[in-house]
């Protein structure tokens, strides 16, 4: 695997567990997350979502050159659902950075757009 792919990914799974420490509870919740408990932090819904025990199991996979795609397929865990998570976090994320001032509303809409395509193609491991 391309070195550029493990970087895009891992930082991606590195930001949404990181970032869900300083989330609050009022997120809004999406059909794969109704399940899920929302007060848990978020690197236990990722590792839910996949099936996994820890997250040292997604590290070692990522490192190994595989997707998160990949991880999903090997548990039998449609991709989608770990698509869907990554995004509504991402957009909690960028909620709360507009809520703070550190957005302009043109900025959050842009980054937003932005959010499935660029999370769709990290996840399958695609550069552009």
């Amino acid at each position: 695997m391309n070195s550029k792919r493990i970087i895009i990914v891992g930082t991606i799974v590195f930001a949404i567990t990181v970032g869900g420490a300083s989330w609050n509870n009022n997120v809004i919740a999406s059909s794969i997350t109704k399940s899920l408990n929302t007060t848990t932090p978020v690197q236990d819904d990722l590792l839910q979502v996949l099936d996994l025990s820890s997250d040292d199991e997604i590290y070692d996979a990522l490192y190994n050159g595989k997707t998160l795609a990949d991880i999903a397929k090997d548990n039998d865990v449609d991709v989608q659902n770990v698509i869907d998570l990554q995004v509504e976090e991402l957009t909690e994320q960028l909620k709360l950075r507009l809520a703070n001032g550190s957005l302009t509303p043109e900025q959050y809409e842009e980054q937003k757009s932005e959010i499935r395509d660029i999370i769709t193609k990290s996840a399958y491991g695609l550069n552009n």
